[in-house]
C-alpha cells in the first residue's frame, strides 16, 4: 500500500510541473509575441518619422480653394434653353450671402434662386430666358470651401440662348456726388436704347454691382452703343421710377472693345523687398475708366408728417418739404385772429405756433382746422384741409399739481429758515427766463458772441447789454451792438470789435428781456478771452482748372472731413484766416447758381449735380505760420482725388489664400511644393 502511494504521489507531482510547465510557457509565448508585436511597432514609428523628416506636425493644411469639376449647362455653352444651372465642385462649398453678391444679368424681375448645397452651387432662374442674348452670373467672391474658408476668387459663370457668347466688358467707378465717397453696391446698368426715357420706362439691359471700392464691371456685353446709368434700386424694377432713388446718368455712349496689352505685375520677396516684376499679356477690354456721380434728388413732394404739442406753449408742424406759403389756421375751439406768434425753420418744413394767451396754453386740446398746401398724384402743388387735435403732452391739471408741490416744498424750507431765525422769503419768486450764452469762452476775432432764449421776445432792452474789456489791470467800457440772427426768431448776437488777445466781460442786467408771457430774464456775467494772434495761422490757397473761378467756393476741412471755414475764390483765390494749429484738408464746389451752398442734380430737368473736387494733399497748419498753397482742382481724376484719411467709405480687405503651409515651412527652414487637389 505504502508504495503504491509513493508512485501516486509521484505521478501527481509529474502531472503538476507538466501543468506549470505548460502555463509558464504560454505565458512566455505571449510575452514573447507582445514584445515582437512592440518591437516592429517601434520599427514602423521609427520608419514614418524617418519618412515624414521635416515635415510638420499634424500634415500640411488644405490651402487649397474649391475647383469647378462640372457644369451643367456646360460654361459658355451656346443655344441653351434651360433655366436650372449645376455648378460642381471637388470638394464642400460655402456660398456667402448671395443676394448681394450674386447678380444675374440680364436683370431678373422675379429673385432666383441661388443656394449651396454640398459640393454644389444650384441656380434657379425664375424669368423666361430672353433670346440671343448671353447670360452672366457673377458669384463675386462669395464662394469658398466649406471647411478652411479658401476663397475661389471672383468667378463669373455664363452661357447663351443664342449662337455666340458677347464677352465685351465695361467698367469704371461710382462716386458720391455731394463728397467724391465711393458707393457702395449701387447697380450700374447698359441700356442700347439711346433715348433718355428708357431709364424710368425700361428695366436695365445688363447690370452689374459695385463693390467697396466703388468699381464695377459690366460683363457679357455685345458689339454695340450703349448709355450707361446708376440706380440705387428701391423697388427691384431696375428702372428709375422714385425720386428716393439715388441715380447717375451722363449724355455720353459708350462702345466696348478690347485689344491684347501688356501689365506688370510685381512679385514681392517680402513686405518690404520686391523679388521680380513679370510683363503679363492680357486682354484689355474697354472703356474701363467710366466714372458716374451718383446723387439723391432733393424731395420736393410735399405733405404733412405730424403735429405735436410737447410744450403746452407751441404747436409744431411737420412737412416733408417746405414752401413759401405757410399753413392758414382757423380755431375750432378758440379764436385764431392773433392767437400766434409763428416761428419758421430756414426751409420752411417745420412750423411752430407759439400760443400768445395764457388761456390757450391751459387748455388740454386745440381743435383747429389746418389749409396747406401738399403735392397729389400728378406731383401738382394743390390745397388742402386738415382738422387738427393738439393735445399737451402734460394736462393742466397735472401741470397745477406739479405747481402745487414745488409750492409746498418752497413753504416749508422757509417755515424751517423762520423758526432758525435765518433769513427768508414771504412771497415766493417768479421764475426768471433763461438766456443762454451758445458761444465758447474762447472767441475766434472773427467770431460773435451768441445767445438764444427760450421763447419768443416782446422786450429786448439794448441798453441793458453792457460790454467791459481788460486793458492792464482796469476794465473799460467797449461798444457793442445786439442784433437778431437772420433768419430766427429766437436767436441774437452780440457783435464788437473783439480785440486779439483781450479778456472781455459780458454783463446783462436784470429784465433786459421780457417774453410773450411777462416773464423777464435774471441778470447774466460772462467772462470772454478773444484768442492772440500767436495761436493761429492763416492759408492762403491759389486755385487753377476751374474754368470760372468766381463761383468757386473753397472748404477747409479737418481731420475728420468736416468743414471748418470757407471761402470764395478771388482772383482765383481763397484766403482763410483765425485758422487753429492742425491738420487740414481741401475740397471745393463750383456753385453755379450762386446760391452760396451745394445743390443736388435731378434727372427730369436733366440738371448734373454741382461738381465737387478733393486736393489730395495734407496742410500742417502751426501757430503763427502764414502758409501758402497751390492746387489745381482738375489734375487728378476724382477717382483719385478724395484722401484715404477722411474717406468714410473703406475698401474691404480682399479676400487672399492664407499660404500657411508656405509661413509653416518657412518657419522649419525646408521647402513646400504645394500639390494639386486630386
Amino acid at each position: 500500500m505504502t508504495d503504491s502511494n509513493n508512485i501516486q504521489t509521484s505521478r501527481r507531482m509529474k502531472e503538476r510541473q507538466r501543468r506549470s510547465f505548460i502555463v509558464l510557457s504560454d505565458a512566455y509565448r505571449k510575452k514573447n509575441a507582445w514584445l515582437k508585436a512592440a518591437a516592429m511597432l517601434m520599427l514602423a514609428l521609427t520608419a514614418t518619422a524617418c519618412a515624414r523628416m521635416g515635415q510638420p506636425d499634424g500634415g500640411w493644411y488644405d490651402d487649397t480653394p474649391p475647383r469647378i469639376v462640372h457644369t451643367s449647362p456646360k460654361e459658355k455653352a451656346t443655344g441653351v434653353n434651360s433655366r436650372k444651372v449645376t455648378i460642381s465642385f471637388d470638394e464642400f462649398i460655402k456660398l456667402e450671402d448671395a443676394a448681394n453678391k450674386v447678380v444675374v444679368s440680364p436683370p431678373q424681375l422675379e429673385m432666383p434662386d441661388i443656394r449651396s448645397k454640398g459640393k454644389k452651387i444650384l441656380i434657379d432662374l425664375k424669368d423666361s430666358l430672353k433670346q440671343n442674348i448671353t447670360y452672366t452670373i457673377d458669384f463675386s467672391d462669395a464662394i469658398s470651401d466649406n471647411n478652411e474658408g479658401n476663397p475661389m476668387g471672383n468667378y463669373t459663370y455664363s452661357f447663351s440662348t443664342g449662337e455666340r457668347i458677347d464677352t465685351f466688358e465695361v467698367a469704371g467707378n461710382v462716386l458720391d456726388a455731394s463728397n467724391l465717397e465711393p458707393v457702395k453696391g449701387i447697380l450700374v446698368g447698359l441700356y442700347d436704347d439711346l433715348s433718355d426715357t428708357a431709364f424710368t420706362t425700361k428695366p436695365m439691359m445688363r447690370v452689374a454691382r459695385t463693390d467697396s471700392r466703388g468699381r464695377f464691371i459690366i460683363k457679357g456685353v455685345a458689339e454695340g452703343s450703349y448709355r450707361i446709368y446708376a440706380l440705387q434700386d428701391a423697388d427691384g424694377d431696375y428702372k428709375h421710377n422714385q425720386k428716393s432713388e439715388m441715380v447717375a446718368f451722363t449724355h455720353n455712349t459708350y462702345s466696348p472693345s478690347c485689344a491684347s496689352d501688356i501689365r506688370q505685375d510685381t512679385i514681392w520677396r517680402d513686405e518690404l523687398r520686391i523679388d521680380s516684376i513679370m510683363r503679363v499679356p492680357y486682354m484689355h477690354f474697354r472703356p474701363d475708366d467710366i466714372v458716374l456721380l451718383a446723387f439723391t434728388e432733393t424731395q420736393t413732394d410735399r405733405y404733412l408728417l405730424k403735429t405735436e404739442r410737447k410744450d403746452e406753449k407751441k404747436v409744431t408742424f411737420y412737412f416733408s418739404y417746405g414752401s413759401d406759403k405757410l399753413p392758414a389756421i382757423e380755431g375750432l375751439n378758440f379764436n385764431a385772429d392773433s392767437a400766434f406768434i409763428v416761428e419758421a425753420s430756414p426751409k420752411n418744413d417745420t412750423i411752430t405756433y407759439w400760443l400768445r394767451d395764457t388761456m390757450m396754453v391751459n387748455m388740454d386740446t386745440l381743435e383747429m382746422k389746418a389749409e396747406y398746401l401738399y403735392t397729389d398724384s400728378t406731383g401738382t402743388l394743390t390745397s388742402r384741409t386738415d382738422t387738427i387735435l393738439a393735445l399737451a403732452k402734460t394736462s393742466y391739471e397735472k401741470r397745477l399739481k406739479a405747481q402745487e408741490k414745488e409750492f409746498e416744498k418752497w413753504q416749508k424750507i422757509q417755515e424751517k429758515a423762520k423758526k432758525k431765525g435765518e433769513p427768508y422769503d414771504s412771497i415766493m419768486p417768479v421764475k426768471n427766463m433763461e438766456v443762454n450764452i451758445t458761444s465758447s469762452s474762447a472767441l475766434d476775432p472773427d467770431k460773435n458772441v451768441k445767445l438764444e432764449v427760450p421763447t419768443p421776445l416782446t422786450r429786448l432792452d439794448t441798453a441793458a447789454v453792457h460790454l467791459y474789456m481788460k486793458y492792464d489791470t482796469l476794465w473799460y467800457r467797449a461798444d457793442c451792438e445786439v442784433h437778431p440772427v437772420e433768419g430766427t426768431l429766437r436767436k441774437f448776437e452780440v457783435r464788437a470789435e473783439w480785440l486779439p488777445g483781450t479778456e472781455y466781460s459780458l454783463e446783462i442786467d436784470s429784465a433786459a428781456f421780457e417774453d410773450i408771457y411777462g416773464t423777464v430774464s435774471a441778470p447774466l456775467k460772462r467772462g470772454i478771452k478773444v484768442r492772440s494772434l500767436d495761436e493761429y495761422s492763416s492759408l492762403i490757397v491759389n486755385v487753377t482748372g476751374a474754368e470760372d473761378s468766381t463761383n468757386l467756393i473753397v472748404q477747409l476741412l479737418n481731420s475728420s472731413g468736416n468743414e471748418v471755414k470757407r471761402a470764395k475764390t478771388e482772383n482765383g483765390m481763397a484766403e482763410f484766416y483765425y485758422v487753429m494749429p492742425g491738420k487740414y484738408y481741401l475740397s471745393a464746389f463750383i456753385d453755379k447758381n450762386d446760391n452760396g451752398k451745394w445743390d443736388t442734380g435731378n434727372y427730369n430737368d436733366d440738371l448734373q449735380p454741382e461738381e465737387v473736387f478733393y486736393d489730395t494733399k495734407a496742410i500742417e497748419c502751426k501757430a503763427k505760420w502764414d502758409l501758402t498753397h497751390n492746387w489745381n482742382i482738375r489734375l487728378l481724376p476724382l477717382t483719385q482725388q478724395k484722401p484715404g484719411a477722411i474717406t468714410k467709405q473703406k475698401p474691404e480687405e480682399q479676400k487672399k489664400l492664407k499660404n500657411r503651409n508656405a509661413d509653416r515651412a518657412r518657419e522649419m527652414g525646408i521647402e513646400y511644393k504645394p500639390k494639386e487637389k486630386k
